[in-house]
């Protein structure tokens, strides 16, 4: 099947329009498409609250300063990594 010609844009916000309006599978032949990993991207965070006992939370900042990173950091490896050790099992 032909492919309609993709027009020519005046900006991006004409371009955005298009695209949110219209099938790119009607522009654009997917089939040879290429899987693209954007490595350097930060993903998307969101702030949550959390109540810890102080206790752990000085422990936290003992281990994190025995590592020489921020304690809400080594928070975020602890939990990534029983994370993806429970998700494995």
């Amino acid at each position: 099947m032909k492919k309609k010609k993709v027009p020519k844009f005046n900006d991006e916000a004409e371009e955005r329009l298009f695209w949110q309006n219209n099938d790119s599978s009607e522009f654009i032949d997917w089939s040879d498409a290429e899987e693209a990993v954007f490595s350097r991207l930060k993903p998307s965070t969101r702030t949550i609250s959390i109540r810890l006992p102080e206790s752990m939370i000085e422990e936290l900042k003992l281990l994190a300063n025995k590592r020489d990173v921020p304690y809400q950091s080594l928070l975020k490896i602890f939990l990534a990594e029983r994370i993806d050790s429970e998700l494995r099992h």
